[in-house]
């Protein structure tokens, strides 16, 4: 029999996550954003799930044809845009729209033999500094694409850095009304925490990320408690054996936690290979048999130790959730300290996942 460990993708919680999104942005079309395999969920699991939105965002071409390939007709965003010339063939193949952040990009639309023109999203550097053209140096951008014969539609795009605090959108929203004047264009800003929490931000196209998978994008699981978004992924295991310690006796490398009185613990089928956190301290919160407990000692490569205590029914085969419904994602995160991302995102190969 294998290893018990499992991960569940609940489909149903990403099309009710969805209609969250809607109803946060009811007049903005939505890019369902699916990159990093979608936050580790599987495109594959996720597609038809997700099936409702106007378009998917991601960032690897190869992800972009197997949305094609398998039947795909919307809108499929590129959100850092093409990496080499040769790549807009493909983004002519398979009709992608292509974000544009670079003079080099311009260059390489210019001289390009394309089928017929190809849509873009022009990157604002909303003062982030990562991607995008400074606010004085779009208009000239704009009107050099919008003078190639290769370029179709055109949407302004901008990413925001702190869109999880109340005042985070003043300053960068103030460069991209710099960067739009004089240009009668389609916008889209929104992120996660904009979709939910910033309206003023919406516009013709939101791109929410984080939410559709049930989590928080300030990495607070309270901050979306009341929001109706639904836990997509949940990661399950079983314990594997119990040890009674006694007084003083340690448990596992380093002895970091030590018993203070006579206790049992639970050695539970998980560890860092499947991508819990390995820097998950005692206390990290984790469920045994729909009874809330924590982590005790470190985190090993294949196994965790956990406190019965508040779970004296707890035996081998008794079941855990790491995170899910019952333990938030981001709770296990936060004592990590780390995001509810990363811990999406880094499910390791090794872990069965089905879908439901």
């Amino acid at each position: 029999m294998s290893r018990p460990i499992v991960a569940t993708i609940n489909q149903q919680a990403l099309r009710h996550n969805l209609t969250v999104v809607r109803q946060a942005a009811p007049a903005s079309r939505v890019w369902s954003v699916v990159k990093a395999n979608a936050y580790g969920h599987g495109i594959d699991r996720v597609r038809d799930a997700l099936s409702a939105t106007d378009g998917f965002a991601l960032l690897n071409m190869e992800e972009a044809i197997q949305l094609r390939e398998q039947g795909w007709k919307k809108p499929i965003l590129l959100l850092e845009g093409f990496f080499h010339p040769d790549d807009l063939q493909l983004i002519d193949r398979y009709r992608l729209t292509t974000s544009v952040h670079s003079n080099w990009q311009i260059n390489a639309l210019a001289a390009a033999r394309l089928s017929a023109p190809v849509d873009i999203y022009l990157k604002v550097n909303s003062g982030m500094n990562r991607l995008g053209f400074r606010p004085e140096q779009v208009n000239s951008a704009w009107q050099k694409l919008r003078a190639l014969s290769n370029v179709g539609e055109m949407t302004l795009m901008a990413h925001f850095a702190d869109a999880e605090n109340p005042e985070g959108l003043i300053d960068p929203l103030q460069r991209i009304e710099q960067a739009a004047e004089g240009l009668n264009c389609p916008r889209s800003l929104s992120n996660s925490a904009c979709t939910l929490w910033h309206p003023e931000a919406h516009f013709d196209w939101v791109r929410p990320g984080i939410v559709l998978y049930g989590a928080s994008p300030s990495g607070d699981w309270q901050d979306i408690a009341g929001s109706g978004l639904q836990p997509v992924m949940t990661l399950s295991s079983e314990i594997i054996a119990v040890q009674q310690l006694q007084a003083g006796d340690g448990v596992g490398y380093g002895y970091r936690y030590r018993a203070s009185s006579a206790q049992r613990i639970g050695v539970v089928a998980c560890g860092y290979a499947d991508g819990y956190p390995r820097h998950a301290p005692t206390g990290t919160p984790v469920c045994v048999d729909g009874v809330m407990t924590q982590v005790v000692g470190a985190i090993s490569m294949d196994m965790i130790t956990v406190d019965l205590t508040p779970c004296p029914q707890a035996g081998i085969g008794s079941a855990v959730e790491l995170w899910g419904e019952q333990v938030k994602i981001d709770q296990v995160a936060k004592a990590a300290g780390t995001v509810g991302y990363e811990l999406m995102c880094a499910l390791a190969p090794r872990v069965p996942v089905r879908a439901i």
